[in-house]
Order: structure tokens, then sequence, then C-alpha cells
């Protein structure tokens, strides 16, 4: 089976994004990444959307992983630009408009992508897309204080690689290994998150001025929603999505991590393959 490939793509705006992927005859999938995450957190996924026969390209959003990180830009709007103008870039167009999975904030992303710039011919959304900030918090300043990433003041790599290991004990070991990719060496022996804190509040801020309910009406192609959860006890935002997108279904992932593109990759493809069948896009 061939391996993925890192690359990067010089966009229209100078920006240079991160890829990792592997060339198929078969529609692109393209994966992005959460909040503070990485692009190969979808490897084993997207190895066996590979093998199915599919061309897969994960990138790595602005500030993250191994892309550039400009001094602006960091909000819903550009990224899902910074997506557009990379699928026309890799020539996603026509019969090779991608099908576009994004975790987390990355869904948010990837819904306003199809809402806004018709770059997808489908989309997935995993534990995210229907986030909205504004309704679990009445200020921009609440909402910063629960969800600001934490201080890795006096913590060294070694300490960061027992932790990783500790708390994702359900993921497959390729997948472990890749969240090291989310953390930077320090010269003094330190580490630090890799998107810069500054960034991440531009990004927290931005999920807590948007809202995904405005977007939902807007989709026009199939759209699968994949929470990290059961029917009985997930964020009724779902329904809401599910209520308001006009080609919506969804998968439930009850008892699931977050990060489930990571922890359960083989479902996760498994879905997403036959999604794509069944929208009649594979």
């Amino acid at each position: 089976m061939s391996q993925l490939i890192d690359d990067h793509v010089r966009l229209p705006s100078g920006v240079r994004l991160a890829t990792r992927g592997v060339d198929g005859p078969r529609r692109p999938f393209l994966l992005v990444h959460g909040l503070a995450s990485n692009a190969r957190l979808w490897d084993a996924a997207a190895m066996q959307l590979a093998a199915a026969g599919h061309q897969v390209i994960a990138v790595d959003q602005r500030g993250h992983g191994r892309s550039d990180e400009p001094p602006d830009g960091y909000d819903n709007d550009t990224c899902a630009a910074d997506l557009a103008a990379l699928c026309e870039t890799l020539g996603f167009t026509g019969d090779r408009t991608p099908i576009v999975a994004g975790q987390s904030w990355g869904g948010n992303v990837v819904l306003t992508l199809a809402a806004k710039h018709r770059a997808a011919a489908a989309i997935a959304m995993l534990d995210g897309g229907w986030l909205r900030l504004r309704g679990r918090f009445d200020t921009f300043e609440q909402c910063w204080e629960r969800l600001s990433p934490p201080d890795f003041t006096g913590v060294s790599m070694s300490d960061i690689t027992v932790r990783v290991l500790n708390h994702h004990r359900s993921w497959p070991p390729e997948s472990r290994t890749s969240a090291f990719g989310n953390f930077v060496e320090t010269p003094d022996g330190g580490v630090r998150n890799r998107l810069s804190r500054e960034h991440h509040k531009s990004i927290v801020r931005s999920m807590w001025e948007s809202d995904p309910r405005e977007l939902y009406p807007l989709v026009d192609v199939p759209v699968l929603l994949m929470p990290a959860a059961g029917p009985d006890d997930a964020d009724p935002e779902v329904a809401i999505a599910l209520r308001s997108i006009p080609s919506a279904e969804v998968r439930w992932y009850a008892g699931a991590d977050h990060d489930l593109h990571a922890q359960q990759p083989s479902r996760v493809a498994g879905d997403l393959l036959e999604f794509a069948s069944t929208a009649g896009l594979s």
C-alpha cells in the first residue's frame, strides 16, 4: 500500500499549508483537524480511505502542524477560504470536488466552506460543526477562561510524552504518536503548544462570535454528522443541525473520545466510505 507523503502547497495568499496524503483514482477526501491539533491524527483513517482507492489529503491549518504561521487570519471565514484555495490549487474541482471531513473546530470550518464557497461535494462533521459557543457562554471572557489552552511552563517534552500516552490509552499506537505534533520543544528543553496562545485565542473568539445555525440553510450538499455521543446524551445543537441542514444524516459514536478519528479510525473511515457511496460520490 502507498505511504502518506508530506508536502506543502502555497496558496494565492502566499500562505503555505502542509499536506499529508496519497494519490488515488477515486474522488478525493480532504481531512481537516481540530483546534490546536494536526493532520497526522488522521493517518490511520486516511490509509483506509486510500486503500479503497481514494485520493486523500490531510491538511495542517494555518498556525498548526508544519504549516506557515501568518500573523493573522485565525477565524472561521479565513480558514475556510484557505481550504477553498487549497482545493482550487490542487485541482479539486468538477468531478474531483472533494468530500471534506472536519473534526471539532475543523467541523465548523468545513461547514463554513460548504456554505460560503461551494468547494465541497459533501461534508462530514466529527464532533463539531455545530459548536455554538455563544450559546454556552454569556461573554467571551467566560468562554476564554474555560477554553484557554494549558500553560506548559516548567513542563518538558518527556513529561508531555508520558501525559499523552497515559491520557490516550484507548487510541491505537499510531494515533498516540501523531499527537506529539501538537507540541514544539523549546531551546531550553521545555515545551509549548505548536499553535500560539494568541492565535488560539483568535480562533476561540471567532467561534464565539459566529453562529453555525445561520449557515445550515446555505449548505446544498450531503452532510454527515458524527457526534462522539449517543442520541440521548448529545449536544442539543446536533438535533438543530439535523433539522436545519437540507440533506443531513447522523452516525452516533456513543462513548467515543472527542478525537474520534484518532480513537476509532477504522469505524470513521468505514462510515465515510459508506457516506460517499450512498451520496453517489465514490
